[in-house]
C-alpha cells in the first residue's frame, strides 16, 4: 500500500480521500506550512497501491483496515479524520470500529453508507432507481473515459448549468491550477476496470447507524452536488449527537472549489474537539 504524509507540523489529520483522487486536491490542508500533518494513502491497486490477492478485498470494511494501518505506519494513536466522498464511508467505519483513534470527524460531500442511494437525486432520479442508475453508470466507466467522474464531479444538476452559480464550482477549480492539473493527472493514469470494480463495491456498502458516534462530527455538503443528495447528508448529521452542518454553493468537489473554508471547518472542528476533551 502506498501512504503518504505532509511532514508538517501540528495537528495530526488521517485523510481519507475520495476514491482515486490525489493529496493534491486539498490544497490549503496538505502544505507542510498548512497547521497540519496530513497522512493519506492511496486505495487499493490506484495510484501505486497493489491490488489484494482476493479481489473480493475491496469493501469499505477493508479501507477502514488501510486507514488504520496507517496510521500505525506513521505512529499516530489517534488523529481528526477527513473523509471526502467514499472516505466518509470509510471514515465513520474507522469511528465506529475503532473509536479512541478518531479524535474528530470532517465528513465532506458524503454519507455515512448506503451511498448508491444518494446519488442523482438533483438530477430527479426516484431513490428507487438511483442505486440501479449507479451500477450502470459505474459498469460504462471504462468505456467512458478516464477523466469522465472528475468531469461529471465538477458540474453542477443539468438545469443549473447556464446560472450563475452553476459556473461558480469549476470556475474556483480554475483558480488553483496546479492542484486541479495534479488531479486531472491522476485521474487519467488510472485502470478504468479496476476503479469500476473499487466503485461497484461500494455499492455493497449499507447504511450505518452512526448515533453511537460520541466525537464532533462537522458535514459539509455541496448545494450543487449532482452526485449526493444534501438531504441525505442533512439526515446523517440529525443522526449524529451534536453535530454541525455546513451547506456551501459546491459540486462534489468542494475540497478544490473552497480550500480555505476546508481549512477553517478542520480548525474550528479541531477546536471542538479541544473543548469537549
Amino acid at each position: 500500500m502506498r501512504a503518504w504524509s505532509s511532514d508538517g507540523d501540528g495537528v495530526p489529520v488521517l485523510l481519507c480521500n475520495g476514491l482515486g483522487a490525489p493529496a493534491a486536491a486539498w490544497p490549503r490542508l496538505v502544505g507542510p506550512d498548512s497547521g497540519f500533518r496530513v497522512v493519506t494513502w492511496s486505495y487499493r491497486g490506484l495510484a501505486g497501491s497493489q491490488r489484494p490477492a482476493d479481489r473480493d478485498r475491496v469493501r469499505v470494511e477493508d479501507h477502514a483496515d488501510d486507514a488504520r494501518a496507517v496510521l500505525d505506519a506513521f505512529g499516530l494513536s489517534s488523529a481528526t479524520v477527513v473523509g471526502w466522498s467514499l472516505g466518509v464511508n470509510v471514515a465513520f467505519e474507522l469511528a465506529l470500529e475503532q473509536p479512541d483513534r478518531v479524535r474528530s470527524l470532517l465528513a465532506v460531500a458524503g454519507v455515512p453508507g448506503g451511498s448508491f442511494s444518494a446519488l442523482f437525486a438533483p438530477l430527479g432520479v426516484p431513490r428507487r432507481l438511483r442505486t440501479p442508475a449507479g451500477r450502470l453508470s459505474s459498469r460504462l466507466l471504462p468505456l467512458v473515459g478516464p477523466l469522465l467522474p472528475v468531469f461529471v464531479g465538477s458540474l453542477p444538476p443539468w438545469p443549473e448549468l447556464l446560472t450563475a452559480d452553476g459556473v461558480r464550482g469549476p470556475a474556483r477549480e480554475a483558480g488553483h491550477p496546479a492542484a486541479l492539473y495534479t488531479v486531472l493527472r491522476e485521474f487519467s493514469r488510472h485502470d478504468w476496470r479496476w476503479f469500476r470494480h473499487l466503485v461497484l463495491a461500494v455499492a455493497e456498502h449499507a447504511p450505518l447507524d452512526v448515533g453511537a458516534v460520541r466525537c464532533p462530527v462537522t458535514f459539509v455538503a455541496g448545494s450543487h452536488d449532482a452526485l449526493v443528495d444534501v438531504a441525505d447528508v442533512a439526515a446523517a448529521a440529525r443522526t449524529v449527537p451534536g453535530a454541525r452542518l455546513r451547506t456551501v454553493p459546491a459540486t462534489h468537489f468542494v475540497p478544490l472549489q473552497y480550500p480555505r473554508l476546508m481549512a477553517a471547518e478542520l480548525r474550528a472542528l479541531v477546536d471542538r474537539e479541544r473543548r469537549a476533551s
